[in-house]
């Protein structure tokens, strides 16, 4: 059965490739600011949903559909992409007081018998201190203005910042992997 990743994130690309998937990626190109919940877990996974909504109609022949949203939680606050450089140099100035909490909803959806599953994955970040002239350098090459929170942890720039990560990077780059196999052998038929 073909799989759908809808998501133009590399991060996710990246992750699907190396699961050995063969897919098609497809924008869902929804108003993510439209929907909103306090709730970082409600949030993540209504905008899931959403995106995969969005996507069924125009899906023509028989798939698996994979759609994910991630938010990051910190200090008490939902952190989404940073709005801008000002944004995101505050978002990492942050990450050695606080540790980023990664909250990424999957939903992995059957078109021919519409059949769905769901799940929530958390993961850790515990940073030391990020130095001015790596955040600089960071935000200079602009990858991380497209990332919840404002980081990747697999920017080797960051390798030497992270003191421990609680949950898998996979998760934390927006896709945990196990969560995804699962399904998709759960609905595959």
């Amino acid at each position: 059965m073909k799989i759908i990743l809808g998501s133009q994130s590399k991060s996710r690309r990246k992750i699907m490739e190396n699961m050995g998937y063969n897919f098609e990626s497809m924008n869902p190109n929804i108003d993510e600011k439209a929907i909103r919940f306090d709730d970082p877990k409600q949030l993540t996974l209504a905008l899931a949903h959403a995106k995969a909504d969005a996507l069924l109609p125009k899906i023509s022949e028989p798939s698996l559909l994979v759609t994910s949203d991630q938010v990051v939680t910190w200090n008490g606050n939902i952190l989404e992409k940073p709005e801008n450089e000002e944004e995101a140099r505050k978002f990492l100035q942050g990450y050695a007081i606080y540790p980023p909490t990664t909250v990424t909803s999957i939903v992995v959806v059957n078109t021919v018998t519409m059949e769905r599953r769901e799940g929530i994955d958390i993961a850790t970040v515990w940073f030391r201190t990020i130095p001015e002239n790596i955040i600089n350098e960071l935000i200079s090459e602009g990858d991380i203005l497209y990332c919840a929170g404002g980081f990747q942890v697999e920017n080797p720039k960051l390798k030497d910042y992270i003191e421990k990560i609680e949950g898998t990077i996979d998760s934390i780059m927006g896709l945990p992997k196990k969560m995804v196999q699962n399904f998709i052998q759960e609905i595959e038929k």
